[in-house]
């Protein structure tokens, strides 16, 4: 039997690598001399560059960057063994950062974003998988572009202050980028598609739960318009507006594409060619519900093996409402790894749910080992 295995975390309790090996164990006590193959699984959000680093044998680099609020924090980026980074930008600004009494978006920079991107073009790389969700940022990305060169001046020729409250004064963009920047290319793990402005633009949508006041956000609103104009960027392109506008500053000054984050994890991994020629994928996460249809990474899984028309079972931890949609969308069935009533604590339990994920999967997975 050829299995294809790729399992997202169950946050909490399993981390993607692992919640695929403990099905791996399940299909080799089943029959040994079954091909399993493990594929780390990831979103683009949390978890990505521990899933994709420990799954594809790379490296994991730490460095101490610039916080949101300016002060130093210690951020983990990860480098695979073709030299491609993996950068999540919660790493460098994201709102766990943040203390709750001290969340504005009026003041927390992406500086520290840009920071690691330059320490892995120091390092050779040249190609690039960013996360971009959980920031607490507001500055339409020009804290990491003023890391990596750029120079955002007022009318009278001085620096402006970071965060979105410096924006405000805005009136040139000037400055000599990193060199090596033109040789690079930034895939953008990103799921939203909101614009820079607007009544959907990230001011308006998004900086409230950022810390932002309710007189601030018109404000931030028509600074970040201004500065689209002066950068001479579509500010409408459908996620401009993610990551407080950092979605903006990649594509407009980077190049970057801004594409789903499930997508560009399984083409990273070259899962597609592995389910072409499976006898069974093998998925799941935490919690299976009608929500994990709207571009949940184990769906994106499902779809790749319904395009091959293979069987595809999903594990999780809890089945919620609504995910009998998932059978539609390509997932054969799908199971709960609870046996039975237990607390919350003791499912989260990581031997319980190591264990619990295992004989779930080996019941599972039992007619296509031939019924042993």
């Amino acid at each position: 039997m050829r299995a294809v295995i790729a399992m997202d975390s169950f946050k909490g309790s399993l981390p993607s690598v692992t919640a695929g090996n403990a099905v791996r164990e399940a299909i080799l006590e089943l029959d040994k001399d079954a091909a399993a193959m493990c594929f780390p699984l990831a979103d683009g959000g949390e978890g990505t560059v521990n899933a994709l680093t420990a799954g594809m044998q790379g490296h994991l680099v730490k460095l101490t960057v610039t916080g949101p609020l300016g002060t130093p924090v210690e951020a983990v980026y990860g480098i695979l063994p073709d030299n491609t980074a993996v950068v999540e930008m919660a790493a460098a600004a994201g709102l766990p950062l943040v203390p709750e009494e001290k969340r504005d978006p009026m003041v927390t920079t992406t500086y520290g974003v840009g920071e690691i991107l330059l320490d892995a073009i120091s390092r050779g790389c040249r190609r690039f998988v960013v996360g971009i969700g959980g920031s607490a940022t507001n500055d339409g990305g020009t804290g990491m572009l003023r890391a990596l060169g750029y120079t955002f001046l007022d009318e009278r020729g001085d620096p402006i202050p970071g965060g979105a409250g410096g924006l405000e004064y805005l009136s040139a963009i000037s400055g000599a980028p990193h060199e090596a920047l033109q040789y690079c290319h930034f895939r953008i793990a990103c799921d939203v598609t909101n614009p820079l402005c607007g009544e959907k633009g990230c001011s308006a949508v998004f900086a409230p739960q950022k810390g932002a006041k309710p007189e601030d956000i018109p404000k931030m609103d028509s600074w970040l318009e201004r500065y689209a104009s002066i950068a001479g960027g579509d500010p409408n392109v459908p996620g401009a507006g993610a990551a407080g506008g950092l979605g903006y500053a990649f594509m407009h000054f980077l190049g970057g594409s801004l594409e789903p984050g499930a997508q560009i994890v399984l083409q990273q991994t070259g899962i597609e060619k592995a389910i072409e020629s499976a006898d069974v994928v093998i998925t799941g996460e935490g919690r299976l519900d009608g929500q994990s249809v709207m571009g949940k990474a184990p769906m994106a899984v499902a779809g790749l093996a319904q395009k091959y028309g293979k069987p595809v079972i999903a594990l999780c931890g809890c089945i919620g409402d609504g995910a009998e949609q998932c059978n539609a969308a390509g997932v054969t069935a799908y199971f709960s790894i609870t046996p039975g009533a237990m607390s919350l604590d003791a499912a989260l339990d990581t031997e319980n749910a190591y264990q619990n994920l295992k004989n779930t999967a080996k019941q599972a997975l039992r007619l296509f080992c031939h019924g042993r």
